[in-house]
């Protein structure tokens, strides 16, 4: 009786029992994070926030901000479910310490679980695909509830102020970057795109074009049409792409192709504020994502 009645009040909180779990801490060598539990919005769940702090941090100084997705994988391969993790930490301060990046803190938001997809999948892409195949999408992969636009509200609208508030950051756009692989590649490039004055960088590793498990057009094909349209001012943005050639990452070459060719259509200049990589024998995963993490934190942040 007790659990209905915890589960009824979850509901209606709008929150789910998987948010509030006192799942562990990440432990880390370098650095600390802190969580923000259960973090409420009124656009999407609640989810858990981690934030990590550089060795010596300090409100006399002002911090670049990363916004990482799927949080829980970041810092601890300890509390993850593959016993993998990216180690950001370690690569952010290795940086930080040689000189190479300015101060930086780095904030990891949960994904949602099941509604993963759906939070992560561009929502602007469904109107540019053929109508019965954007239906099958909605309901096999978002689960009847698109909601990357909420998503994207809940980061700018009410994250990234309670983040400012609370640290000592640097707020503008030319010191607020997105990183995230997979699926977090894509509503990364997809939050820079559609909040160009917030965010002035992202990072998408092994940026999942496909939007599925297996090739086809229909995906890619909004996702193209929707960049040509809405591609962010080279002149004021920096985009980071790249893709293994193992497991999923076999998948990508033919589209990321594409995205290169429509970013140096917009405007934008390899090594300057547009960089494509390719990672022979690499796939998809987070050992994979951390054995290069320095790469791309270098080309968005690095010291110029």
């Amino acid at each position: 009786m007790l659990k209905r009645l915890l589960s009824a009040l979850l509901l209606t909180l709008g929150l789910t029992e998987v948010t509030l779990a006192a799942e562990p801490l990440p432990q880390v060598a370098v650095g600390r994070v802190e969580r923000l539990a259960s973090f409420p919005s009124k656009f999407v769940d609640a989810r858990h926030v981690d934030v990590w702090l550089p060795d010596g941090y300090t409100d006399k100084k002002r911090y670049a901000v990363l916004y990482m997705h799927d949080g829980q994988m970041l810092f601890d391969a300890g509390t993850t479910w593959n016993k993998q993790a990216w180690n950001v930490q370690d690569v952010v301060q290795r940086l930080i310490n040689e000189g190479r990046i300015s101060d930086t803190l780095v904030v990891g938001v949960w994904n949602n679980g099941k509604y993963r997809h759906s939070e992560y999948f561009p929502q602007k892409y469904l109107p540019e695909m053929p109508e019965a195949l954007r239906d099958k999408l909605v309901k096999e992969g978002l689960q009847n509830k698109p909601q990357s636009d909420n998503y994207l509200r809940f980061l700018v609208e009410e994250l990234k102020p309670a983040i400012d508030a609370k640290y000592a950051t640097r707020a503008e756009a030319a010191s607020t970057f997105l990183m995230g692989s997979s699926m977090g590649g894509l509503i990364s490039v997809y939050a820079m795109n559609e909040y160009p004055q917030v965010f002035g960088g992202a990072a998408g590793l092994s940026t999942h074009w496909i939007g599925g498990f297996k090739p086809n057009a229909a995906v890619p094909l909004a996702a193209f049409n929707y960049l040509r349209a809405r591609l962010a001012d080279p002149a004021t943005h920096r985009i980071y792409q790249d893709h293994g050639t193992t497991e999923l990452d076999a998948l990508y070459a033919p589209y990321q192709l594409i995205v290169d060719d429509l970013a140096r259509e917009r405007g934008y200049e390899d090594g300057k504020n547009f960089e494509t990589r390719v990672f022979e024998g690499t796939g998809h995963n987070e050992k994979a994502w951390a054995a290069r993490l320095e790469i791309p934190l270098l080309f968005l942040m690095g010291k110029r």
